[in-house]
């Protein structure tokens, strides 16, 4: 039979055989492009299928012949209950046992999209075969060519003579050749054999065997190596290696050769849940040959954060190491080497809107000669507040913590303080007004204080009251521009609170705050509550703001002081002047890049600058930008700080980024940190060099650190995108500004 028009046709198949996936192209989006290069995304309309067991043809001309062989020719399309075949012509044996197809074929299913010159399909062996084949895997920038294409139930998917690629066309920058390829059905993984890796046409090694993944879920198998070389580690290098154990927890396994030190083997292990997640680190250096008797040196790491319904919730983070110069000699994804103590915290808490409870244990690891921490094991705070009218309020903040000290000569105690407060809070859009009167008792058990000034019972009660007012104004023009409106608000705050000696109590979790405008009016001088200074003094600060048509602050300042009406006689926080330092902040927008930030903290009796830091920031991208920073602070653990960095970052060209900062001490005429990274990126390779200085800050055996040892590293990474890797320039940014923050708070 022949027919000259569209035609269709459905025939039952006995054999329907499995294939994968796979869909034509659509036009690329914004969540299609990654890194440099638009990838697109290749999609599979399963609705377009036929219902199982069943095939549908499509074409210009039919013709059946004694109902065992059915030829289609002139625009072929034949879609089955997996896959869609179109052809220039097309043959159908025995019912669709059989299936040939030639010229211009194009199969896709689920897995795959092919263009061949010749397609056959054997229903009864469930087997597919193509020929001089150009291909692309579906949600995967995956691509290549083979001589043959071979699919069947049992073997998968098998390429002959391949080429495999994840650059864009035209733009092949890395090959992997093969004499086979496979992908096996239900695994996420290709595998090749007699792999040879080129870097344009240029051969750079070979492998019997490779492995590479087919889609961007977590897989099993090696990751990318770092590669270093350090005066502390001598030549680095670390193979991490991935076990994607299961769907909610996974474990990363990196061996680590030091050419200095020896094998270290770093583990992490993650584990999720619908309501909590939890994380395991352990670092384990044997018999480290650059030290002294060659000590065993680790470092572990528990994490974790849960939630047991939606008021209550748990977290545990407990960290350890062997030895004070841990970090600094072997380095740390958690903790740098100016920290100075490791935390070892737990809690569990509960919140509601009117009630805030939290039960903790904290202790510390001190990393070198640093005076003991006092323990709270454990502490528990609860915080409550209750509206009683519209205008008042009834609040209660309460503490009881025990506190010990691993130095047997140090005073233990038991402390609890509660705050019942009255508050009366009025706002509007012109101001806010707030007044509060409080009751402080603070209750202490004290031990371990023979040969001290220290009572073994105090109960201090002392009374507290703040009166605090601000007032908004707001004008449509400024001094400055027209399409700008200023700002000016006056705040003001009375603070008193009664004395009572308190020389019988130790220092257990107090220290004294640093002074910034925000901080001067607050209701302590102190963190904690073993010193509660007395207090009958006035605040004052006035803050301007520039504003334009979007709302948006230009320009921000600040400035404030306290003045004294009497003298203090907590001796801890003594005042020597009657008024205290003048502190002053300034954000100001210079131009849409243009960002500038200082605040000073002013001794009004010797008019000398006691701390202060300033930036310049030029920011255009998330990867253009410049920052300078100053700070100084005249005397901090009898040393004077006064530094200048320089840190940027910036593209100097559509490949390449370069990242960089330098630290020097003017104090001391002398650099203390300089890094300097580069990057070239491609859509489908890169690679990473970074080069640094720095002070160790290793400690000696007496607990000391030095401050005139410098460490210096180079290390290297190599990228092939698409292959077990999204690495880009953000990881590299992110390593340059380490500790990077926007230097201003404009909105």
């Amino acid at each position: 039979m022949k027919n000259t028009c569209a035609f269709f046709l459905v025939i039952s198949l006995s054999s329907p055989i499995a294939l994968a996936q796979q869909a034509p192209s659509k036009k690329p989006s914004d969540d299609d492009v990654v890194g440099l290069c638009p990838v697109t995304s290749i999609t599979f309309n399963s609705k377009q299928l036929m219902p199982a067991g069943q095939i549908k043809v499509e074409a210009n001309r039919a013709e059946i012949i004694e109902r065992k062989v059915a030829q289609f020719t002139g625009d072929v399309d034949i879609v089955s209950d997996s896959a869609t075949i179109s052809a220039d012509q097309a043959q159908i044996i025995e019912n669709g046992k059989q299936l040939h197809a030639k010229g211009d074929v194009n199969y896709a299913d689920k897995q795959i999209q092919v263009s061949s010159d010749t397609v056959d399909v054997d229903s009864v062996d469930e087997s597919l075969t193509m020929s001089s084949t150009v291909y692309h895997f579906n949600d995967s920038a995956g691509r290549g060519d083979a001589s043959t294409i071979a699919l069947n139930t049992q073997d998968g998917l098998i390429l002959r003579d391949a080429r495999f690629t994840t650059c864009p066309e035209g733009e092949e920058e890395w090959v992997i050749k093969a004499s086979e390829i496979s992908i096996r059905r239900g695994k996420a993984w290709g595998e090749a054999k007699h792999t040879r890796f080129y870097l344009g046409d240029v051969p750079v090694f070979y492998l019997p065997y490779f492995a590479f993944p087919l889609t961007t879920e977590r897989q099993t198998g090696f990751l990318f190596p770092t590669l270093s070389n350090s005066s502390s580690t001598g030549i680095d290098y670390e193979q991490p290696f991935y076990w994607n154990m299961a769907p909610n927890y996974d474990m990363t396994i990196s061996p680590r050769l030091m050419t200095n030190r020896g094998l270290q083997l770093k583990t992490e292990f993650r584990h999720m849940s619908q309501n909590s997640t939890s994380q395991v680190n352990v670092e384990y250096l044997p018999n480290d040959t650059d030290m002294a008797g060659s000590p065993d040196r680790y470092f572990y790491r528990f994490y974790h954060h849960g939630e047991l319904n939606k008021d209550w919730s748990t977290s545990v983070d407990l960290n350890g190491i062997s030895d004070d110069n841990y970090i600094v000699d072997l380095g740390s994804d958690y903790y740098s080497r100016a920290d100075t103590h490791l935390s070892r915290t737990g809690s569990i808490s509960y919140t509601s809107e009117n009630l805030l409870f939290t039960l903790h244990a904290k202790d510390f690891e001190i990393i070198g000669d640093y005076p003991d921490t006092y323990r709270a094991l454990p502490e528990a705070k609860m915080n409550y507040t209750l509206p009683l009218a519209e205008y008042l309020e009834f609040r209660l903040n309460s503490e009881l913590a025990w506190f010990d000290n691993t130095s047997a000569d140090e005073p233990t105690a038991m402390r609890f303080h509660a705050a019942p407060t009255i508050a009366i809070p009025y706002q509007r859009q012109w101001g806010e007004f707030s007044a509060e009167f409080s009751a402080l008792n603070t209750y202490y058990r004290q031990s371990n204080i023979e040969g001290t000034e220290l009572d073994k019972t105090v109960n201090r009660t002392l009374g507290q009251a703040k009166l605090y007012g601000a007032l908004y104004f707001e004008r449509d023009d400024s001094w400055f521009s027209d399409d700008l409106s200023m700002t000016l608000e006056p705040r003001m705050q009375y603070l008193y609170t009664s004395y009572e000696d308190q020389s019988n109590i130790g220092f257990y979790d107090t220290t004294i705050w640093l002074t910034d405008v925000e901080g001067l009016f607050r209701a302590q001088d102190f963190t904690g509550f073993d010193r509660i200074t007395d207090n009958n003094q006035v605040t004052l600060a006035l803050t301007s703001r520039l504003l334009d048509s979007a709302n948006r602050e230009q320009f921000v300042a600040s400035v404030g002081q306290i003045f004294y009406l009497d003298d203090n006689r907590v001796i801890a926080a003594a005042k020597e002047t009657d008024r205290s330092l003048l502190a002053g902040e300034v954000d100001w927008r210079l131009y849409e890049d243009w960002n500038f930030h200082a605040d000073l903290q002013l001794a009004t009796e010797t008019d000398k600058v006691e701390r202060s830091s300033t930036t310049l920031e030029y920011r255009l991208s998330s990867n253009k930008l410049v920052k300078l920073t100053h700070r100084y602070v005249r005397e901090l653990s009898d040393e004077t700080i006064d530094q200048v960095g320089l840190s940027a970052s910036w593209p100097i060209s559509d490949r390449w980024q370069v990242v960089g900062r330098t630290y020097r001490d003017l104090e001391g005429h002398r650099s203390i940190e300089n890094y300097f990274g580069v990057q070239y990126e491609s859509c489908c390779w890169a690679i990473q060099i970074i080069a640094q200085r720095q002070l160790s800050n290793r400690y000696s055996s007496d607990g000391e650190q030095s401050t005139d040892e410098f460490d210096s590293s180079i290390s290297m990474q190599f990228i092939f995108k698409g292959l077990g890797s999204s690495s880009s320039s953000s990881d590299m940014l992110s390593k340059g500004l380490f500790g990077y923050r926007k230097p201003y708070s404009l909105n």
